[in-house]
Protein backbone atom coordinates (compact mmCIF):
# COMPACT_ATOMS: atom_id res chain seq x y z
CA UNK A 1 0.00 0.00 0.00
CA UNK A 2 1.55 3.05 -1.11
CA UNK A 3 1.61 6.81 1.03
CA UNK A 4 -0.90 8.42 -1.23
CA UNK A 5 -3.52 5.65 -0.74
CA UNK A 6 -2.93 5.64 2.21
CA UNK A 7 -3.40 9.19 2.84
CA UNK A 8 -6.77 8.79 0.60
CA UNK A 9 -8.07 6.63 2.64
CA UNK A 10 -7.95 8.65 6.26
CA UNK A 11 -8.70 11.76 4.26
CA UNK A 12 -11.71 9.91 3.10
CA UNK A 13 -12.59 8.04 6.88
CA UNK A 14 -12.15 11.85 8.43
CA UNK A 15 -14.93 13.28 5.67
CA UNK A 16 -17.29 10.00 6.55
CA UNK A 17 -17.01 10.94 10.38
CA UNK A 18 -18.04 14.69 9.95
CA UNK A 19 -20.88 13.85 7.97
CA UNK A 20 -22.02 10.98 10.70
CA UNK A 21 -21.10 13.71 13.47
CA UNK A 22 -23.62 15.72 11.30
CA UNK A 23 -26.15 13.48 11.30
CA UNK A 24 -25.94 12.32 14.76
CA UNK A 25 -26.37 16.31 15.70
CA UNK A 26 -29.40 16.96 13.49
CA UNK A 27 -30.98 14.16 14.66
CA UNK A 28 -30.67 15.09 18.33
CA UNK A 29 -32.37 18.14 17.84
CA UNK A 30 -35.25 19.42 20.29
CA UNK A 31 -38.65 20.39 17.90
CA UNK A 32 -39.74 23.55 18.34
CA UNK A 33 -42.69 23.13 19.70
CA UNK A 34 -43.09 23.91 23.61
CA UNK A 35 -44.43 21.37 26.04
CA UNK A 36 -47.20 22.39 28.46
CA UNK A 37 -46.06 22.78 32.49
CA UNK A 38 -47.85 19.55 33.73
CA UNK A 39 -49.35 18.83 37.13
CA UNK A 40 -49.12 16.06 39.47
CA UNK A 41 -52.44 14.09 39.93
CA UNK A 42 -53.79 14.79 43.93
CA UNK A 43 -53.54 10.55 44.96
CA UNK A 44 -49.67 10.88 44.08
CA UNK A 45 -49.07 14.41 45.65
CA UNK A 46 -48.19 12.66 49.24
CA UNK A 47 -45.27 10.68 47.91
CA UNK A 48 -43.74 12.83 45.13
CA UNK A 49 -40.56 15.10 45.68
CA UNK A 50 -42.39 17.82 43.29
CA UNK A 51 -45.93 18.83 43.07
CA UNK A 52 -47.08 21.26 40.40
CA UNK A 53 -50.83 22.42 42.18
CA UNK A 54 -52.61 24.94 39.43
CA UNK A 55 -53.82 28.23 40.80
CA UNK A 56 -56.73 29.84 39.36
CA UNK A 57 -56.78 31.76 36.32
CA UNK A 58 -56.95 35.40 36.14
CA UNK A 59 -58.02 37.50 32.67
CA UNK A 60 -55.18 39.60 31.25
CA UNK A 61 -56.53 43.39 30.54
CA UNK A 62 -56.76 43.60 27.03
CA UNK A 63 -54.37 46.44 25.65
CA UNK A 64 -56.03 48.71 22.77
CA UNK A 65 -54.14 48.33 19.50
CA UNK A 66 -55.12 51.72 18.56
CA UNK A 67 -53.11 53.80 20.89
CA UNK A 68 -49.98 51.87 21.53
CA UNK A 69 -48.73 48.79 19.20
CA UNK A 70 -46.26 48.46 21.33
CA UNK A 71 -47.83 48.37 24.52
CA UNK A 72 -47.81 45.49 26.96
CA UNK A 73 -50.36 43.97 29.26
CA UNK A 74 -49.79 45.83 32.86
CA UNK A 75 -47.97 43.12 35.04
CA UNK A 76 -50.90 41.93 37.45
CA UNK A 77 -49.66 40.55 41.10
CA UNK A 78 -48.54 36.77 41.28
CA UNK A 79 -50.44 35.04 43.65
CA UNK A 80 -48.13 33.09 46.03
CA UNK A 81 -49.70 30.55 48.58
CA UNK A 82 -47.89 29.88 51.57
CA UNK A 83 -45.00 27.40 51.87
CA UNK A 84 -44.60 27.89 48.07
CA UNK A 85 -40.74 28.73 46.78
CA UNK A 86 -41.95 29.30 43.19
CA UNK A 87 -44.86 29.82 41.55
CA UNK A 88 -44.79 29.27 37.59
CA UNK A 89 -46.92 31.87 35.28
CA UNK A 90 -48.19 31.62 31.48
CA UNK A 91 -49.81 34.07 29.70
CA UNK A 92 -51.85 32.52 27.09
CA UNK A 93 -55.27 32.59 25.39
CA UNK A 94 -55.91 36.13 27.07
CA UNK A 95 -55.53 34.40 30.38
CA UNK A 96 -52.48 34.35 33.17
CA UNK A 97 -52.17 30.65 34.52
CA UNK A 98 -50.28 29.87 37.72
CA UNK A 99 -48.68 26.69 38.88
CA UNK A 100 -47.36 26.61 42.63
CA UNK A 101 -44.08 24.28 42.68
CA UNK A 102 -44.23 22.48 46.08
CA UNK A 103 -41.20 20.50 47.08
CA UNK A 104 -41.39 17.51 49.67
CA UNK A 105 -40.21 19.12 53.02
CA UNK A 106 -36.55 17.69 52.00
CA UNK A 107 -36.11 19.33 49.06
CA UNK A 108 -37.69 22.68 49.63
CA UNK A 109 -35.37 23.05 53.01
CA UNK A 110 -32.37 22.49 50.36
CA UNK A 111 -34.12 25.10 47.60
CA UNK A 112 -35.05 27.62 50.10
CA UNK A 113 -31.18 27.53 51.51
CA UNK A 114 -29.54 26.78 47.68
CA UNK A 115 -31.21 27.74 45.49
CA UNK A 116 -28.76 27.08 43.20
CA UNK A 117 -29.11 23.46 43.36
CA UNK A 118 -29.81 21.12 40.41
CA UNK A 119 -34.04 19.58 41.50
CA UNK A 120 -34.97 23.46 42.12
CA UNK A 121 -32.85 24.69 39.04
CA UNK A 122 -34.78 21.81 36.64
CA UNK A 123 -38.49 22.82 38.22
CA UNK A 124 -37.39 26.33 37.29
CA UNK A 125 -36.28 25.11 33.55
CA UNK A 126 -39.25 23.29 32.94
CA UNK A 127 -41.72 25.89 33.90
CA UNK A 128 -39.55 28.24 31.11
CA UNK A 129 -39.79 25.43 28.36
CA UNK A 130 -43.15 25.28 28.66
CA UNK A 131 -43.25 29.17 27.79
CA UNK A 132 -43.82 30.40 31.64
CA UNK A 133 -42.23 32.58 33.80
CA UNK A 134 -40.53 31.68 36.93
CA UNK A 135 -41.36 34.24 40.57
CA UNK A 136 -40.09 33.22 43.95
CA UNK A 137 -42.09 33.35 47.22
CA UNK A 138 -41.11 37.02 47.54
CA UNK A 139 -43.19 38.10 43.98
CA UNK A 140 -39.40 38.45 42.66
CA UNK A 141 -39.25 37.20 38.93
CA UNK A 142 -36.13 34.66 38.61
CA UNK A 143 -34.66 35.34 35.36
CA UNK A 144 -31.85 33.71 33.28
CA UNK A 145 -29.44 36.31 34.59
CA UNK A 146 -30.29 35.40 38.15
CA UNK A 147 -29.97 32.02 37.07
CA UNK A 148 -26.03 32.93 36.02
CA UNK A 149 -25.54 34.36 39.34
CA UNK A 150 -26.74 31.36 40.81
CA UNK A 151 -24.15 28.91 38.18
CA UNK A 152 -21.11 30.94 39.47
CA UNK A 153 -21.57 29.42 43.10
CA UNK A 154 -21.42 25.86 41.88
CA UNK A 155 -19.57 23.98 38.96
CA UNK A 156 -21.69 22.20 36.78
CA UNK A 157 -21.27 19.20 34.69
CA UNK A 158 -23.87 18.41 32.48
CA UNK A 159 -24.47 14.90 30.45
CA UNK A 160 -27.27 14.93 28.24
CA UNK A 161 -28.65 11.41 27.27
CA UNK A 162 -30.09 12.62 23.90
Amino acid sequence: MSISSLSTRIRVSRYGAWIGIAFVIVGCATPGEKPPVTTAPSKDAAKAPVVRQTLPGVPIPPVNPDTDKAALPPMLPVVVPPNTLYVCVVDAKGERQQTAIEFSPKVQQLCRKHPEMGPCQYERDACRRGGGRVFAANGMEITRLTEAEYDKRVLRVRFRAD
